[in-house]
């Protein structure tokens, strides 16, 4: 079986939003001046072409428009990339089409033109229900905006995600669970369901290191991700990966292919790529800036900056780091081949004994509940 057994996606990074968030560490850019679409569809047309000569004879099984806020594409550019990804590769007739979208941009007749230009399943970044903690978040939506946009979503498109992020300043866990049944009433089939961590280079990072952000305590953190999987769990979306949920068969196909470790194309501003070349298996990232990625394809084909091959450690590393978020968990036959080598039994044995993970058949683990906790410290346990 081939190495590319995880799948094969394409991954689009549109980088502009119309805000920009201040917990958010994405690629994603402000432009009040507007955005020159038709030169940035002939942009996109053009790195495609440039993968698509590295990756002949690949089927399409995802694609995934994210960002930064991919609504604010008109349903013409979304139309041009979409058709190119089927002029240059094959395309399966149950294709998984995936747009993050932002409540604040929801317009119902842009829906139908996403939907008729091929998009079948929408991701929507509501992130909360409370008026006063999206605001504290930085977006431009209130709840009842985000109601909204579920209905208009769930009117237009057969698959529907969303995104909600706990553990919240101020918020308890009464609170969030309150919150999460009246998410799942909203007939969700998917949700993204995030801890708030405070990343480096954002605005929430300056002010928590000021002191005039306070964040939930551990030991509550970790009360929060219990509830969490209780709620879902009895409601009937159980994690299938840390923080993602779905009814059996809704799972998000284009991230199984990420923590699966499959191939897949990344173009756009800032957008990243695994592909396997012959024999090796290439790590691809490209140009963050906008226009400069936008005149780097315009002058070369592409904007790529780096390129590079994985080590034999490289890639075993990364596919423990990605497949142990999975509930289905790792096949150690496919991390033997990776890294050509076996996992130490010792340490292995170890996590075993100490409930960490836990055997699922004769050749997989998996890591258990208490396991997710120290995810970090059992995947360098395990690549040791």
């Amino acid at each position: 079986m081939g190495e590319t057994e995880g799948g094969f996606g394409i991954y689009v990074h549109w980088p502009f939003c119309a805000a920009k968030c201040p917990y958010c560490d994405f690629n994603s850019h402000v432009r009040h001046q507007g955005v020159d679409q038709a030169r940035f569809a002939s942009a996109f047309e053009r790195e495609l072409g440039h993968f698509a000569e590295l990756t002949k004879g690949k089927s399409v099984e995802s694609i995934f428009l994210g960002g930064g806020t991919p609504s604010l594409m008109e349903p013409e550019t979304v139309g041009r990339i979409l058709n190119k990804v089927s002029e240059l590769w094959s395309v399966g007739d149950d294709v998984e089409i995936s747009l993050e979208a932002n409540p604040s941009s929801v317009e119902a007749e842009r829906f139908k033109g996403y939907r008729a230009a091929g998009v079948n399943r929408v991701s929507l970044g509501v992130q909360s229900l409370i008026d006063a903690d999206l605001k504290l978040l930085g977006r431009l939506h209130d709840a009842k905006t985000a109601r909204n946009a579920i209905e208009t979503a769930r009117a237009t498109f057969p698959r529907l995600s969303f995104d909600l992020i706990y553990a919240r300043p101020g918020q308890t866990p009464d609170a969030w669970c309150r919150e999460l049944e009246e998410a799942i009433g909203l007939a969700a089939d998917h949700m993204s369901l995030y801890q708030l961590t405070i990343e480096e280079g954002t605005p929430f990072f300056n002010l928590y290191q000021a002191g005039k952000l306070k964040m939930p305590e551990p030991d509550l953190g970790a009360e929060f991700y219990e509830l969490t999987q209780d709620v879902t769990t009895a409601a009937g979306l159980p994690a299938y990966e840390v923080s993602n949920h779905a009814r059996p068969g809704s799972e998000c196909r284009h991230n199984l292919v990420y923590w699966r470790y499959g191939d897949y194309v990344g173009v756009g501003p800032g957008a990243h790529g695994r592909l396997t070349v012959g024999v090796n298996r290439l790590a691809t990232a490209t140009e963050r800036h906008p226009e400069t990625w936008l005149e780097n394809v315009e002058q070369v084909g592409h904007a790529l900056v780096e390129n590079s091959g994985l080590s034999e450690e490289e890639q075993g590393d990364e596919f423990l780091l990605m497949g142990l978020r999975l509930k289905e968990g790792i096949d150690l036959g496919r991390y033997q081949r990776f890294a050509h080598r076996s996992i130490d039994p010792k340490r292995l044995n170890a996590l075993l004994e100490h409930n960490m993970v836990e055997r699922v058949g004769e050749n997989r683990v998996r890591a258990t509940r208490e396991g997710f906790f120290v995810l970090d410290a059992v995947v360098a346990d395990l690549a040791a």
